[in-house]
């Protein structure tokens, strides 16, 4: 063992996966996955053998989307210094594709990636593909059922010269060993530098609790003054987080001045998947001292809006606990159908919940209603009447389709919002789900400050598999140099569901969708922490500590298509990275839970 720890070079692999029905659809099996192997033989997934490369699909002209996949998975050398990945892309079900294209991506370090815009390789489809430097360029071979064919690119990006035949040279490829990931389809490997292979292992792995430091005493006049001192967790890639501690302090007197040793346990995540079942696109609201509860009612075929109140997060999920109803089903005001995603927002310092109904006639649209002042939000009497969502001009947010799951950004002293569009629903001009934005108007939050323009649409495969075609369940926070948004891609109640996140500056324009950059891969999918299927449509908030938590549902297995609620806390890495995967036994260590403190009483 000690000969591989000493190695200065690892190996990556590409590879697909074998497509799985109720497993691992095409559009997950056909993607990009990368694996590390110290020795050349076992090899290590990157991101829990999830895929990290997924292809692109094509926009028709009917402005409905043609998903695609892809084979073949090739790591090849840049010119200027990096790795070039190259892909064979298919049909979804992974069939020869019409268009014949090779897909390309660019990376310095296989950790992010920039898409480059496709190879078109003539009338043929490929079965097998190598990339090389050559002198002059990139020569890109493949086989066809006519023969061998290359094309010299004498730049990436760049224009291919022309294709012409060649002779088929044998690579060694991968072998199927044992010590691959489960059902990989292997595409090749090459060497790495070790250092990076470790970078890696990190930055896709999963970050564990792996030290806890306290102060080794403090003085104290009474219990507040213990009961603030918190913890110091430290993860396995150096970075750090405040952890509560729940303190005994049963054998401290504070009426009498000495020396005393006093025990805590680390609080940690209390929140065990499921925390409620039927309860779609939590939401967890910080507000005038109190916490709220809020959620799409899958118990009631999604009609009518409740809320829960507690003292904590944690008691909203507490047996027993009552659910407030605050809008009714209502014919006569058209609150019939489609109660979905029910989000608060201060706007213009004022207390709002945006949200999509229909009426008689299914058709979601964006809602929004106002709490009075001096309300009550537990109470439905407190709550004014609804206004759909409407332009500048006043008129409709869509004038055909349905609009749904609008959420609230506030920064750089602006406020913006976004929701999810989408016209033909189910029929053979659907669009799939896609994500406007437009900045918001703070005096009337029911009415857009900006024209509407096209953020996201749901173009790889991870999010349009298996005919569902989802960009939808938008939500934010900031930090001081960047905007985060998640959205959700897959199907709502299935394995599938994963989120996906969006990034900006917040100085920017953020209604431009140029200044916004989508990640290619989903920061939480099913394969991101055991025993939670299809994660999704989240929300965030901030504890007492300032700790930023998510809350989301997803499934208890792969076949459940019973929506539940989770929550845990969103940890910043080492490199300032947020990490949305951190289980509850790997945010707090069981062995390292338990802590100590001496106390000096005056």
């Amino acid at each position: 063992m000690e000969h591989i720890l000493n190695r200065r070079t690892a190996t990556i692999l590409a590879y697909t996966r074998i497509h799985k029905p109720g497993m691992t659809p095409c559009g997950l099996a056909y993607a990009v996955h990368f694996a590390i192997s110290r020795d050349g033989r076992v090899y290590e997934s990157l991101n829990q053998n999830y895929g990290i490369l997924f292809a692109p699909a094509d926009i028709t002209e009917n402005n409905t989307i043609d998903t695609k996949s892809l084979k073949n998975p090739y790591i090849f050398p840049l010119i200027e210094g990096g790795w070039g990945i190259a892909a064979i892309r298919t049909q979804e079900t992974g069939e020869p594709d019409s268009n014949h294209r090779i897909l390309i991506w660019k990376t310095k370090d296989f950790m992010t990636f920039t898409q480059l815009d496709p190879l078109s390789i003539g009338n043929e489809a490929a079965h097998a593909l190598h990339v090389h430097i050559e002198d002059d360029g990139y020569s890109f071979a493949w086989k066809s059922d006519s023969g061998c064919y290359e094309t010299l690119l004498p730049t990436l990006p760049g224009t291919a010269l022309e294709v012409k035949p060649t002779v088929w040279h044998e690579e060694k490829e991968a072998e199927m060993l044992p010590g691959l990931p489960e059902d990989a389809i292997p595409g090749n490997s090459v060497m790495i530098n070790a250092s990076l292979a470790d970078k890696l292992t990190l930055y896709w792995g999963e970050l564990s609790h792996c030290a806890t430091h306290m102060p080794d005493s403090v003085i104290a006049h009474c219990a507040k003054d213990i009961e603030s001192i918190a913890a110091i967790a430290t993860y396995t890639d150096g970075s750090t987080a405040p952890q509560q501690v729940d303190w005994d302090m049963s054998t401290v007197d504070f009426t009498k001045p000495g020396d005393y040793v006093v025990h805590g346990v680390l609080h940690g995540n209390r929140y065990r998947f499921p925390l409620t079942h039927g309860t779609g696109d939590p939401v967890i609201v910080p507000w005038a001292g109190k916490y709220y509860l809020l959620f799409t009612n899958d118990k009631m075929n999604d009609v009518e809006f409740y809320a829960r109140e507690a003292d904590s997060p944690e008691e909203l999920f507490a047996p027993g606990i009552e659910n407030h109803l605050i809008l009714p089903y209502d014919e006569l005001k058209g609150h019939i159908q489609t109660f979905w995603a029910p989000e608060f927002h201060i706007v213009g310092g004022e207390p709002y919940i945006f949200f999509a109904i229909s009426g008689k006639i299914w058709g979601p649209q964006c809602h929004v209603m106002h709490l009075r002042h001096g309300g009550s939000f537990i109470d439905q009497e407190s709550w004014e009447e609804p206004k759909r969502l409407v332009r500048a001009d006043g008129s409709p947010l869509a004038a055909s389709g349905i609009t749904l799951d609008m959420t609230v950004i506030k920064a750089g002293g602006h406020t913006y919002a976004v929701w999810s569009y989408r016209n033909g629903f189910n029929d053979s001009f659907d669009t799939g789900s896609m994500l406007y934005i437009a900045a918001l108007n703070e005096d009337r939050p029911w009415m857009l400050a900006s024209e509407p323009r096209l953020l996201s649409r749901p173009t790889l495969s991870w999010e349009n598999t298996e005919g569902t075609i989802n960009n939808e369940g938008p939500h934010s926070f900031v930090t001081e140099d960047c905007v985060y948004l998640s959205y959700s891609g897959g199907a709502a109640n299935s394995y599938t569901y994963a989120v996906g996140l969006l990034t900006a500056n917040p100085q920017d324009d953020l209604s431009n969708p140029a200044n916004w950059h989508k990640s290619l891969t989903p920061v939480l999918h099913y394969q991101s922490v055991a025993g939670e299927y299809g994660p999704g449509h989240n929300s965030f908030f901030r504890d007492d500590l300032g700790n930023l938590w998510i809350a989301f549902h997803g499934e208890v297995s792969y076949e459940s298509r019973e929506r539940c609620a989770g929550i845990r806390r969103v940890h910043f890495d080492v490199d300032g990275r947020p990490r949305f995967n951190l289980s509850a036994n790997r945010d707090v260590n069981l062995a390292l839970r338990n802590v100590s403190i001496h106390v000096t009483v005056k």
